[in-house]
């Protein structure tokens, strides 16, 4: 692939509003920002640290109800440092060591000690969680007992929004509950937008306003460099890697992209202790947009503005498109911040938006449609999906090629085509995700950490 970016001094397109460019930055601020463990479960856990904080003596049992697509997405992910799985164990560290001013950080620092006593609740049969009947698609709430008294903290409409909390049946603080169709201002904002317009913003915008994406490709390259060097998940970013060095792949750019975002994901499904930068409240998510952006800029030497506006465009780019989209559903959202990357890498080796819109508009026409069942190590499966999708869609785009308006739902019209793939994303959840979710309960239930995994040839 040719790097048509050498000499690259930036474009002359000034926003017509610099006060619009100033919120919609203020917008990829908030939608790009760190976690620790799947945001579902942290926000289980947040709640509780913030429970923990009302109660005035040793917490001694826990009870939880969340949202079904909290449930689902919280039953099979490994929470960082416990070596153990779901919603139970995340509301017990929450409780016991979580830091209650910590956002979406809550399990940062974590110890030994509390993860030991998070386990021992959990295995003692204290902790229990539930689906809420409610009609939210984020909703997470925790009671803590001890000593006679209780604490109660309620979250929706946010993975840290906190509506409610209450001790011994009392109103501590409150403020207007969240209404189930609730949208942030943020992603208002980000509705209105254009691929076009994201694609200005990304390379006009001065970097010094747009500098702090690199902090996403420092975190995220952390994960790559854990799932590389442990054992996390399904192992498949190293698994390829080994594979591609044994012979039976190739080591080009399109196999780093794929295996190296799938090694962050093994990590950050797996529980490694580390910080992710979310995208949309996703980690995963946020990790798609990021490292395949990083590996295209390794591999063409780009300079430090240049990764900091492809980094922005990929993310913005993934926002724009999941601000369409239900906060969580039935719809694989890898896909969306797939196409994200496809942007940034697009925007690497070719630097016109012409190819950024075809990158995108093939994607739309690929990938998309795979379904969530719920976060879990298997997660990195459709994120290495959507990666590879992007890098068709990027080397379609560079040879000038898209899918036309003539296939399935892609539209001539990228963000005709984007608007109509959120009305099916929102449209096929209200019957799919009560069928995923029925599936997962009614399965037989294995011990956490259970595994039917064995050693193979590139077991490692």
């Amino acid at each position: 692939m040719v790097n048509r970016l050498a000499g690259w001094r930036g474009h002359d397109v000034d926003m017509s509003d610099p006060r619009r460019r100033a919120r919609v930055i203020d917008a990829l601020r908030s939608g790009v920002v760190p976690a620790t463990g799947c945001t579902e479960p942290v926000s289980l856990a947040f709640a509780a640290a913030r429970a923990a904080r009302l109660l005035p003596v040793a917490v001694e049992r826990i009870e939880g109800l969340v949202s079904a697509n909290v449930m689902k997405n919280g039953m099979a992910v490994m929470v960082p440092g416990t070596e153990m799985p779901g919603l139970q164990v995340a509301a017990a560290l929450g409780a016991i060591d979580g830091d209650p001013d910590a956002g979406l950080g809550v399990l940062n620092g974590a110890g030994a000690a509390g993860v030991g006593r998070a386990r021992a609740m959990v295995s003692e049969g204290l902790v229990s969680v539930g689906v809420a009947d409610v009609p939210d698609q984020l909703y997470a709430e925790v009671v803590l007992h001890g000593a006679g008294h209780s604490a109660r903290v309620c979250i929706a409409g946010g993975h840290t929004h906190v509506f409610l909390e209450e001790l011994d049946g009392a109103v501590v603080w409150e403020t207007a509950r969240p209404s189930p169709s609730h949208t942030s201002p943020a992603t208002e904002l980000l509705r209105t937008l254009t691929l076009r317009e994201v694609y200005e913003i990304a390379t006009t915008a001065p970097s010094e306003q747009i500098d702090f994406m690199l902090e996403a490709e420092r975190m995220n390259r952390e994960l790559v460099e854990a799932g590389l060097a442990g054992h996390y998940g399904l192992d498949l970013g190293a698994t390829m890697m080994r594979a591609a060095s044994a012979g039976l792949g190739s080591d080009d750019l399109t196999t780093r992209m794929t295996a190296l975002t799938a090694a962050a994901s093994d990590a950050r499904m797996g529980g490694a202790p580390l910080p992710a930068m979310t995208n949309a409240g996703s980690g995963n998510q946020g990790i798609t947009a990021t490292v395949p952006v990083t590996m295209a800029a390794d591999h063409v030497g780009a300079t430090d503005e240049q990764r900091i506006r492809a980094l922005t465009l990929s993310h913005l780019t993934a926002l724009y498109i999941h601000a369409s989209l239900p906060v969580l559903s039935a719809f694989c959202a890898a896909a969306t911040a797939g196409m994200g990357s496809a942007a940034g890498v697009a925007y690497l080796l070719d630097g016109r938006y012409e190819t950024v819109e075809r990158a995108v508009s093939t994607m739309c026409g690929d990938t998309v449609g795979m379904v969530c069942d719920g976060a879990a190590p298997s997660c990195t499966l459709k994120v290495a999906s959507s990666v590879g999708s992007a890098s068709r869609a990027v080397v379609l785009a560079l040879a000038e090629q898209r899918v036309d308006g003539s296939n399935g739902i892609v539209c001539d019209d990228v963000d005709e085509t984007i608007r109509g793939l959120g009305r099916l994303a929102t449209t096929s959840s209200v019957a799919t995700d009560p069928q995923i979710l029925q599936i997962m309960l009614g399965k037989t239930r294995r011990e956490p950490g259970a595994t039917t995994q064995g050693g193979g040839a590139w077991s490692g």
